[in-house]
């Protein structure tokens, strides 16, 4: 019996082992086949510490050089869990959260973490890593935590172009702007350092570590001019808060011939180096209550640069694009005919009159040169009426008014024009006046480029050349033409009449003295019956042979002054150019003799002529009848006003009876 009862459990421990040995077997299968790959990657990550180095982000430039972006040296802290042994996380976790001034909780939840990398604060300033390395060497303390070079983006002019240029995130991708239009060339490419170590932390081997260095990105040339930029921000600023407009402003400087934009302000503008913190008292008052999506909204609305991405009338600066038509289409070929046109106060046009802004003293008989410094809607909308829907729609198509303009910059919006099949007698009127359409402001000063450039529609830009990071070889970029609009002939005329409507007309106020300026005002509604307005002004210089065309756009200016272009924006469009042509050394024109005007106030034509001869100046009647007898006709009214000074050889309105 106790031969038996040994074998028996012999046999029973033989299968006991039998079976151990087959489950240990089964689990070292499971562990190698089914757990294999992820214990292989734990392990890897545990033995392998690959810490990443972000590259320097590439300089952006302003046309001279002058740096708009750069990456500063800063240094990022961050610490390997599994290699900080179980003593030491609650004094590592104390040191960083003192040091760093973060919550103790949050690292000391980062320290007890099961995984190969945490990070605890990037991009911070030497001074503060310096602590730690001193905490470091005193206590002995120094596996697991790692402290690397790192970069952060810096905007030496703060608000200075921030709608241009845009910001980066804490990841150092570009979030707006040019930052995020040519993040791709701006941020170049990630290195790294790996060191291999055991379980404990311990560096195994030789102890090297290989370090991968990064690739800086490549640097940007952009067409801005700082110096511009400074003076047209200053200006628009000055009237946004002057004019109390509500909704800010807009200014758009360029070069016709090449499409490059030397200036870009929207008012009001953000710090680019906080571009997290709201740039109005009021909003900024009241921001800890707003609910997260409100506050992105506040934020989209603060970033959002309206010259690209918002529509408005333009009112009668696109008289010039109507008149450009006109006169490629041959239906005026002579600008200055005496009489021409006659404005009596508004025209009819399928039942529905519309009425000239003078409507209560009309025009009357008008040249084109005179329509357009008169800024008289009834013979633009019969200028329109003559062009037709069909040829109307042709060139605004080639005007590059159908379409977005291509800018390099996202966040582009396109035009608001009914469809053309849609357009009837009365659309077409409004129309031919610039109203009940929306175009961006990009897209007008595009179209008005190509009348100052002799005819060419070109793209407008911002980059101008890339620089090679590493070799420093700059690449220029070259100018796009896209398409011819009208003539040289047509440009001319066009570019002489809006001369005439800064000395004589209604862009009298963008004056500046030894200059020539063209341009053309105005006005629209915000929006039907919202009791807003917009009010603009459109220019270049010099009038011949524009080296500049510039628009000032106000959105619903409540001051004093009111809402008008001539008396509202042509001021500040005179303003910046009075700084901006020097500063460019745009030839200035020959000094011309000036005349005191003399009272003619009382006395017939006859008479008036004959004494405005002795001082070199002529007389134009307005409202002039065709069988004008001198003799008898009266002047009782003159402008300019008797004293003023003059220009010799031009002329004097008068009005008579």
């Amino acid at each position: 019996m106790a031969n038996i009862s040994g074998k028996k459990r012999m046999r029973n421990a033989l299968l006991a082992c039998v079976g151990l040995f087959s489950l240990l077997a089964v689990r070292i299968g499971y562990i190698q086949f089914v757990q294999g790959e992820e214990l292989q990657t734990l392990a890897y990550m545990q033995q392998t510490l690959d810490r990443m180095i972000n590259p320097n982000r590439g300089t952006i430039y302003d046309r001279n050089g002058t740096v708009l972006a750069m990456s500063a040296s800063v240094e990022t802290v961050t610490i390997n869990p599994t290699n900080i042994s179980e003593g030491n996380k609650e004094k590592v976790a104390q040191s960083l959260s003192n040091i760093f001034e973060l919550d103790y909780e949050s690292v000391l939840k980062k320290v007890n973490k099961k995984t190969s990398i945490e990070t605890i604060i990037k991009k911070v300033d030497k001074e503060k890593t310096d602590k730690l390395r001193e905490w470091m060497n005193s206590t002995g303390i120094t596996a697991g935590i790692n402290i690397d070079e790192d970069t952060k983006r810096y905007y030496p002019y703060g608000s200075l172009a921030s709608h241009i240029i845009g910001f980066t995130g804490s990841d150092n991708q570009g979030l707006d702007g040019i930052e995020a239009k040519y993040n791709e060339i701006l941020s170049g490419t990630q290195g790294k350092i790996v060191r291999t170590s055991d379980a404990s932390g311990s560096v195994i081997g030789t102890g090297e570590e290989e370090y991968i260095p990064a690739v800086d990105g490549d640097s940007l040339v952009l067409s801005i001019d700082a110096n511009v930029q400074s003076i047209a921000t200053k200006y628009l600023e000055e009237a946004c808060i002057d004019n109390e407009c509500t909704d800010g402003g807009v200014v758009i400087i360029m070069q016709p011939d090449t499409g490059d934009v030397l200036a870009m302000a929207t008012y009001p503008e953000y710090d680019l180096n906080d571009p997290f913190t709201i740039n109005s008292e009021e909003i900024k008052s009241s921001w800890d209550s707003l609910s997260q999506t409100d506050k992105n909204i506040q934020l989209q609305q603060m970033w959002r640069n309206k010259a690209i991405t918002d529509t408005y009338e333009p009112g009668s600066t696109f008289k010039l694009i109507t008149t450009s038509i006109a006169l490629e289409e041959k239906i005026v070929t002579d600008i200055d005919k005496p009489g021409q046109f006659t404005c009596t106060g508004g025209i009819d046009i399928a039942g529905t009159y519309i009425k000239c802004w003078r409507y209560y003293r009309p025009h009357g008989a008008e040249s084109l040169r005179d329509a357009l410094m008169n800024s008289c809607n009834p013979i633009f909308i019969g200028l329109g009426q003559k062009v037709g829907v069909k040829k109307y729609y042709k060139y605004l198509e080639k005007f590059g008014l159908l379409n977005k303009t291509g800018i390099d910059l996202s966040g582009e919006a396109g035009s608001i024009f009914l469809a053309e099949e849609k357009v009837g007698p009365v659309e077409l009127a409004t129309l031919s006046f610039g109203q009940r359409f929306e175009v961006t402001p990009i897209q007008l000063i595009t179209a008005v480029s190509a009348i100052a450039n002799g005819g060419k529609l070109v793209t407008p830009r911002f980059v101008t050349a890339t620089v090679d990071s590493e070799t420093g070889e700059k690449t220029e970029i070259e100018p796009s033409i896209k398409n011819e609009v009208i003539s040289e002939e047509t440009a001319s005329k066009v570019r002489d009449m809006m001369e005439s409507v800064v000395a004589e007309g209604t862009g009298k106020n963008a004056k500046v003295e030894g200059y020539s300026i063209g341009g053309k005002t105005g006005t629209s509604e915000d929006g039907v019956n919202t009791n807003k307005y917009v009010t603009s002004f459109m220019g270049l210089s010099p009038a011949d042979a524009p080296e500049i065309v510039i628009l000032v756009v106000l959105y619903n200016p409540t001051g004093e002054g009111g809402h008008q272009g001539g008396a509202v924006a042509a001021p500040v469009a005179g303003n910046i150019l009075s700084e901006v042509l020097p500063y460019l050394e745009t030839e200035k024109q020959e000094e011309k003799e000036k005349v005191t005007v003399p009272n003619v106030v009382g006395m017939t034509v006859k008479e008036a002529k004959s004494e405005l001869k002795k001082v070199e100046l002529d007389i134009k009647i307005n409202n002039q009848p065709e069988n004008l007898n001198e003799s008898e006709a009266i002047i009782t009214e003159q402008i300019p006003n008797a004293g003023i000074t003059q220009e010799k050889n031009g002329y004097i309105i008068c009005e008579i009876k």
